[in-house]
C-alpha cells in the first residue's frame, strides 16, 4: 500500500529530532517532500518504463477538414502512442497509423500540401508543439488532414498535480527513504549557515535514487530484451 506524506514527514521528523512542529511546519516539510517526488517521477519517466502512463479512449479526436487534435487533456507530460480507437480489421479507421514526425519535415510539409484523404490504409504524421503540462495544454497538428472525423485512443504520461497531507506516495520501487532523505537534507537548510541542503542526507539520497531507479529498469524478465533492428518496419 502506498505510504501517506504525512508519514513520510513522520519519519523524516525523527531525524530531524523534532517530533512535535515548532522549527519547521508540517507544510514546510510537505512542500519540500513534493519537490522530492518530482525529482525521482522526471528520471523514472525517462526509464520509458510505462510507471505512469495513462490511456484516455473518451476525450481526443481528430475532426474531419482539421489540422489539430481536439480534446487534449491539459495534463500531458508526453505522449506515447496516437492511434484510432477502433483498430479491427472491419472498422473504418483500418490500417490507420500515426507517426511523429517534426513539424518542418519535408514528409510533413508534403502531407500538410496534400488533399484531405479518407482515414484508413494510410499515415497521418504528428507534430507535438507548445509547452505542455503543468504549463498549458499542447497543440498537437497532423498531416494530411481527414474527410471523417477520427476517435482517438492517446496515450501519455500525465504531470503530477499537487500533493497534501493526505496524498500517497506516488512513486513506485518502496521509494520512502529517498524522500526521507530528501526531505531532511533540505529541510536542514534552514538551520545551516550557508542555507544549503545537507550534503550527508544528500548523499544517502543520491544513493537511494540509484537503487531505486536501477530496481524500476526492467520490468519483465520472462524474456530478454532486444532493441528493434534499423528500418525493422521496413523488411
Amino acid at each position: 500500500m502506498a505510504t501517506l506524506l504525512s508519514a513520510i514527514e513522520t519519519q523524516a521528523r525523527r531525524h530531524l529530532v523534532e517530533t512535535t512542529a515548532s522549527f519547521w511546519s508540517s507544510a514546510e516539510l510537505i512542500d519540500i517532500e513534493a519537490a522530492g517526488i518530482r525529482d525521482l517521477w522526471r528520471d523514472i519517466v525517462d526509464l520509458k518504463g510505462e510507471h505512469f502512463f495513462t490511456v484516455d479512449i473518451t476525450n481526443v479526436s481528430l475532426a474531419a477538414n482539421t489540422s489539430t487534435l481536439t480534446g487534449l487533456p491539459s495534463t500531458i507530460h508526453k505522449v506515447y502512442l496516437i492511434e484510432p480507437r477502433d483498430t479491427s480489421s472491419t472498422g473504418s479507421n483500418n490500417g490507420l497509423l500515426f507517426k511523429p514526425k517534426d513539424y518542418n519535415h519535408s514528409d510533413f510539409q508534403l502531407a500538410r500540401a496534400q488533399a484531405d484523404i479518407d482515414p484508413s490504409n494510410a499515415i497521418i504524421y504528428y507534430a507535438i508543439t507548445q509547452a505542455g503540462g503543468p504549463v498549458g495544454a499542447l497543440t498537437i497538428y497532423v498531416a494530411p488532414q481527414v474527410t471523417s472525423a477520427v476517435n482517438l485512443s492517446f496515450v501519455y504520461v500525465q504531470t503530477l498535480g499537487d500533493f497534501t497531507a493526505a496524498s500517497n506516495n506516488p512513486i513506485p520501487g518502496e521509494s520512502d527513504q529517498a524522500l526521507i532523505a530528501w526531505t531532511v537534507a533540505f529541510a536542514r537548510a534552514q538551520e545551516r549557515e550557508n542555507r544549503s541542503p545537507d550534503p550527508e542526507w544528500l548523499a544517502v539520497y543520491a544513493t537511494e535514487k540509484q537503487h531505486l531507479l536501477q530496481s524500476l529498469g526492467l520490468r519483465q524478465t520472462q524474456e530478454p530484451t532486444y532493441v528493434d533492428a534499423m528500418f525493422y518496419e521496413y523488411w
